[in-house]
């Protein structure tokens, strides 16, 4: 009863076309922020931060990136790592060979280096769909972090192979604790977030949804599907770009493209089929359920283990893990291949008509 549109009148085309129409939605969304950027840093300990929201928020993106171009645009993509890596190494290149570029600006521009390099991979699927576009990309995935390595020149020819990120700093304020490295991550996902939500709903967005669905109709109606794809593969890309370089430099603390490989990609992809497939906010369901359901499995075998005295073997939560993963996604393809965004759907469509029968 308390969730409900009646009364609120849209009385212009701007009223009608807001990015959230219903006002306890856009009280809901206020009340997240502030719980996001008031609530959390003072309550919240640094193992909170580093170990558990930092990584959700930097996944998030990396998987909102992944699901415009696989659930709005319908390709398939097996490389956001490999985009992830080109981001984290292109931030360090920038701060490392331009002196006094802004931080934020080493962010985007890592961002616009990972658009070209997803775009120059996205020109086979202009020939190629489906699963030969997946393994097409997966040849990304390969050869980018294997090029970052071998070619000494991008990590500044360092011999330990260990590469640092430089401290984080914004007009002179160094983001060095814990929870200040999560604000910054927070606020630049909570603006990337807020742009794809708008693009989706915009000319680019709807070109990719007639191209996802129907790509032979869309070319009769008049969408350029070349324009569209790389478009769809660039914007894409620059997410996971910007989702790289938050890794190495708030996350990690290192630039080491082996670290972002083909289990990280798989997991990303996981995230989106887990959350939902062509929702925002499955991106960042599906990469809270991923984050935290290691540490949970983690959790409850060390209690099983302590309450029944069992000798687990040392892998076997990781086997746990692996095991979870594929029954959730056998799962979710079967019961609810729209994920748990589409449960959360349809538990705001019943709220709305609460208390009456269904």
């Amino acid at each position: 009863m308390f969730y409900r549109e009646a009364g609120q009148f849209r009385t212009s085309y701007a009223a009608d076309q807001q990015l959230f129409a219903i006002r306890q939605d856009r009280l809901a969304v206020l009340a997240l922020l502030a719980v996001a950027f008031v609530g959390v840093p003072l309550a919240a300990n640094d193992y909170w931060f580093t170990a558990i929201l930092i990584p959700f928020l930097v996944f998030s993106l990396a998987a909102l990136g992944l699901n415009i171009l696989t659930g709005y645009a319908g390709q398939l993509s097996l490389g956001s790592a490999a985009f992830m890596a080109v981001g984290a190494v292109a931030a360090y290149n920038l701060e490392l060979r331009v002196p006094g570029l802004p931080l934020l600006a080493s962010f985007i521009l890592a961002g616009v280096c990972a658009a070209l390099v997803g775009a120059a991979f996205g020109l086979p699927s202009l020939r190629i769909k489906g699963f030969y576009l997946a393994v097409a990309t997966l040849a990304a995935q390969f050869f980018i972090p294997w090029l970052l390595v071998k070619v000494g020149w991008f990590s500044n020819y360092s011999s330990s192979g260990v590469i640092t990120a430089q401290p984080m700093e914004i007009l002179g304020y160094v983001f060095d604790t814990p929870a200040e490295k999560y604000l910054l991550v927070l606020t630049v996902v909570a603006l990337l977030a807020l742009a794809a939500k708008n693009m989706v709903r915009s000319a680019v967005g709807r070109a990719w949804m007639a191209v996802r669905d129907m790509d032979v109709a869309a070319e009769v109606i008049g969408i350029r599907i070349v324009r569209t794809k790389l478009t769809a593969f660039a914007v894409s890309s620059f997410y996971c770009g910007v989702a790289g370089a938050l890794y190495a430099y708030a996350y990690v603390g290192t630039v080491q493209p082996e670290d972002l490989n083909l289990d990280l990609s798989f997991r990303i992809l996981f995230m989106v089929i887990i959350g939902g497939v062509g929702s925002i906010l499955g991106s960042f369901l599906g990469a809270a359920f991923i984050t935290l359901l290691p540490i949970f499995l983690e959790v409850l075998l060390t209690f099983l283990e302590h309450r029944f005295n069992l000798n687990l073997a040392p892998g076997t939560t990781s086997m746990v893990q692996l095991l979870a993963f594929g029954a959730l996604i056998v799962f979710f393809l079967i019961v609810e291949p729209l994920g748990l965004a589409r449960l959360w759907q349809i538990a705001k469509e019943k709220l709305r008509l609460w208390p009456f029968p269904h």
